[in-house]
């Protein structure tokens, strides 16, 4: 069979990357002793080798100072969250005082619900993709419930392919069609299933121009594809950060609220991290919010697991965003090329359900080896390919411009057609 990409081809490619020596700073899972073919990162990115350090540091600082800790730590922890705002507002397109490093994904949606799911007798659907991911549906279920509203109000936008997952047409007729009785929009920026970009800022004006409000679930976007919230007058986004931001299995999410709703009167769970610096501590009966996104934070910085973030951060700190899109745009585009040779070379039927086009992708590539079960991938993953099933029938392989490289493909492409012919 005619190899794609050679070893000697992929390690030139990866000679010429300014990027490469990056991969030297995170650990990756070994297979018969060497890296192995790491694909994951949209689930769970690999440990970033400063990491340790970072946490030793912050247990270091509480076994010495104790509760001192909080003013008298390196990185002190009473304004722990504060050290994450510019980076995080670099990666999402903000202003720093619209994002803030706190909780859980899930429970950040709802607290952003709570504040912006307002239905009235007129609008009350909440409008989200077909194959959102589920964590997403329950909470718009449950948000839906709690205003004593049924299911029948979760308007789910089909797709017309085999997927079910719409595009950015289907979204926009929705909004057109049903657009007076909408009154939330909240879409997972990049699809987890099939890894489609969504046009957020197409979407979000023609939600806005119906009055409807905007939010978008950023799991598989940010550290991933370009964003520019505070321009696209987005009102809340939410996102995990232990998939393409490297902080680990549950790491501290984070939450964008716009600008315009900083002195909003925005109803919202208030919890004493989000009251007034000044005045926190005198422990006054009022609430008293900061009139930033940080009033939307309950409770003070969880140090330990933030001290992971905070280490990944500091490698995309160093790093243009312009060339880190750019390289998972070429990988990405590699490994679809690939497999559509694979496919030709063997015979094997394989579909590719991830967009072809640069502006509708991140880095993730979803494909369907059409006449496979989980046993095939569990094969591929014997010969040294992390990666992801997810059923029907779906391998997802993300790419991340930090540590995947040409030579990654190489091997991937081999260990596939390894597999095919077992």
């Amino acid at each position: 069979m005619n190899v794609f990409l050679t070893i000697s081809d992929a390690k030139a490619l990866d000679s010429e990357d300014a990027l490469s020596p990056l991969r030297k700073k995170f650990y990756l899972p070994k297979w018969k002793g060497e890296d192995s073919i790491y694909l994951s990162g949209n689930s769970l990115g690999p440990q970033p080798k400063n990491t340790k350090k970072a946490l030793l540091q912050e247990l270091k600082d509480w076994e010495e100072l104790g509760v001192a800790g909080h003013f008298k730590a390196n990185k002190p922890w009473f304004s722990y969250h504060e050290y994450f705002s510019k980076s995080l507002s670099r990666l999402t397109g903000s202003k720093e005082t619209e994002v803030i490093c706190m909780g859980s994904l899930t429970a950040n949606l709802h607290f952003a619900l709570t504040s912006f799911y307002r239905p009235t007798k007129k609008r009350k659907i909440i409008l989200c993709e077909k194959k959102a991911f589920p964590s997403d549906r329950y909470a718009l279920i449950s948000k839906l419930k709690m205003h004593n509203l049924t299911e029948s109000e979760l308007l789910e936008v089909h797709g017309s392919d085999s997927t079910g997952v719409p595009n950015d047409e289907d979204i926009l007729k929705a909004i057109s069609i049903h657009g007076d009785s909408i009154s939330l929009v909240l879409i997972g920026g990049v699809n987890y299933y099939t890894g489609r970009l969504y046009d957020m800022k197409r979407i979000t004006k023609a939600a806005k121009e119906k009055g409807i409000t905007v939010g978008w679930d950023l799991a598989h976007a940010v550290g991933n594809v370009p964003l520019n919230l505070n321009k696209w007058n987005i009102d809340f986004a939410v996102w995990c950060s232990y998939k393409y931001l490297n902080s680990g299995p549950g790491g501290t999410a984070g939450m964008f609220i716009h600008e315009n709703h900083h002195k909003s009167d925005l109803p919202k769970l208030a919890g004493w991290w989000g009251h007034n610096k000044a005045t926190r501590f005198k422990m006054g009966d009022e609430f008293d919010p900061i009139k930033t996104a940080e009033s939307w934070q309950v409770s003070n910085a969880p140090v330990l697991s933030m001290s992971a973030l905070r280490a990944s951060l500091d490698i995309f700190d160093a790093v243009p965003l312009e060339s880190l899109r750019n390289k998972s745009l070429a990988l990405s585009q590699c490994i679809m090329q690939m497999i559509d040779h694979l496919s030709e070379e063997t015979g094997e039927k394989i579909k590719i359900i991830t967009p072809r086009e640069d502006a509708k992708r991140g880095g993730q590539v979803s494909v369907q080896f059409e006449n496979r079960s989980n046993s095939f991938f569990q094969q591929i993953s014997k010969n040294g390919v992390i990666a992801d099933w997810r059923e029907p029938g779906t391998i997802r392989m993300a790419i991340a411009p930090l540590y995947n490289s040409y030579e990654d493909i190489s091997k991937l492409e081999k260990a596939l057609k390894d597999s095919i012919e077992i």
